[in-house]
């Protein structure tokens, strides 16, 4: 199956390479994306301009597709990667029912997660993409077709759910079997206060020990991190319900070019936190890939048959972190580890502040050296600063992308991502509101990121991305 992989990656890289459009010329060895453009085919690929490469600053790019008269287009994202923002107002892609912007608009898109199918209602769509002086992503690749209206809908699977109840199901379910070379992605967003439960009415994969060539997985939250996964699942036997650990899920279904099967039904539903699940038999014929016991490494791993998530809550006792409530306890402050109170003429007690705040604010170790050091290493833009208790500070941030999440809680907050940070001195690291950073750091019970005054923080540019990811592909 990885040569059949490698065929794959072939087949598409010659399908882009192949597939271009007036709007879209080659340098013999892949094609290359500009500007906007008229795009006049049956089919065809549309991308951000340079893409691979980092799209440019400061600019606004439409492109107008036409298909062939008594067609609808059908516009199927391949890559996407935009600047992340709650209301998409840096970086945006728009999606237009026809040729100009006066019309009905299907969508605004940014950030990582790939938009679902989008279909018109004419033989025109027009895309429009903007962006701001700041962070740059990599753009995206879609494919565009035309096709009879209504009569391929059942080929689009994915797509973005927020209402309290629904279902996902695998293309061309019931009438047939799902086709071979599929990816959707459902992103599942309920109220604040619940958790989403899933429960499967049926379930036929293509059966493999290790889920290597058609599965389901889930994830907490809305990103593809094997850290947050709550279990891949595979073979002829439903999975045992699912329960996530906060109000996002994600939900990925993939089937490689070989064997298909008669696929899944599942119903999804939003329960209060702490809702018990019935623990069923699932029988042997049901695989799963459960994620690496980052939480518990000395417990032995699950049989291979077992289809029960672990439990994303599970108690965890975080690595020694100075307290800053505790300032006696501060590490090699031999000198400083007494707090003398300082009396106030009002006769207030001071408030107690943390010891290793007095050091010099210099950041501990190396790119590399801190970003193994720390449970959590992301990229984002700072939203929000406010005061805590003791001298803490409170970090909101709003993520451009994670490289290591361990167990920390990330949130969606509109189209984007978020996450809460303290860090234990109100001046060290120094954050500014408004910029973007490289921040690394441990997390704490409640799954909140904590920063300790040495901790690894420095300014973000898009071309870290590539250092970031060279760093997470070597072994610490």
């Amino acid at each position: 199956m990885t040569h059949v992989g490698c065929i794959w990656g072939l087949f598409l890289f010659l399908s882009l390479s192949l597939g271009w459009t007036m709007a879209q010329q080659t340098n013999n060895t892949r094609p290359v994306f500009y500007c906007g453009g008229d795009l006049v085919s049956d089919s065809g690929f549309v991308g951000s301009e340079g893409f691979p490469s980092f799209y440019k600053p400061n600019s606004k790019c439409t492109w107008r597709i036409t298909v062939p008269e008594g067609n609808v287009v059908m516009l199927s994202f391949r890559i996407f990667d935009l600047e992340a923002d709650s209301q998409c107002r840096y970086d945006y892609l728009d999606v237009y029912n026809g040729h100009s912007n006066l019309v009905q608009k299907l969508g605004r898109f940014c950030g990582t997660f790939r938009p679902g199918a989008l279909i018109s209602t004419t033989n025109t769509m027009m895309l429009e993409m903007g962006s701001d002086a700041e962070t740059q992503g990599r753009g995206f690749v879609a494919y565009f077709s035309g096709a009879k209206p209504y009569v391929d809908d059942q080929e689009f699977c994915g797509g973005k759910m927020t209402k309290a109840q629904g279902e996902i199901m695998t293309p061309n379910w019931p009438d047939k079997k799902y086709p071979a070379g599929t990816s959707c992605s459902w992103l599942i967003t309920v109220e604040p206060d619940m958790v989403i439960q899933v429960k499967f009415d049926k379930f036929v994969l293509e059966a493999d020990t290790y889920c290597r060539f058609d599965y389901v997985a889930f994830f907490n939250g809305g990103e593809k991190d094997d850290s947050r996964l709550i279990g891949r699942y595979c073979g002829d036997q439903a999975p045992q319900p699912i329960i996530t650990s906060g109000n996002v899920l994600l939900v990925q279904f993939v089937s490689d070019l070989s064997v298909t099967s008669d696929g899944f039904l599942a119903h999804y539903t939003s329960v209060p936190p702490g809702s018990q699940i019935p623990t069923l038999d699932s029988g042997a014929s049901t695989r799963s890939i459960p994620p690496k016991p980052a939480v518990k490494p000395a417990e032995s791993k699950p049989p291979a048959v077992t289809t029960q998530p672990p439990v994303p809550t599970a108690k965890y006792v975080p690595p020694e972190i100075p307290k800053p409530v505790k300032p006696t306890r501060g590490q090699g402050q031999a000198t400083t580890g007494r707090r003398v109170p300082i009396p106030r003429p009002n006769g207030k007690r001071p408030v107690p502040q943390n010891p290793l705040c007095a050091k010099a604010c210099k950041r501990d170790g190396t790119i590399k050296t801190s970003f193994c050091a720390s449970e959590f290493v992301i990229t984002g833009k700072v939203n929000s600063l406010a005061p805590g208790p003791r001298g803490t500070l409170f970090v909101s941030i709003s993520l451009i992308k994670a490289y290591k999440a361990g167990r920390l809680t990330i949130t969606q907050v509109g189209e984007t991502m978020s996450v809460k940070l303290v860090s234990q001195c109100k001046k060290c690291p120094l954050l500014r509101r408004g910029a973007n950073y490289i921040i690394m750091g441990q997390v704490n019970e409640a799954g909140r990121g904590t920063l300790e005054p040495g901790a690894f923080t420095a300014p973000y540019k898009a071309p870290h991305d590539k250092l970031l990811m060279n760093i997470n592909n070597q072994p610490c």
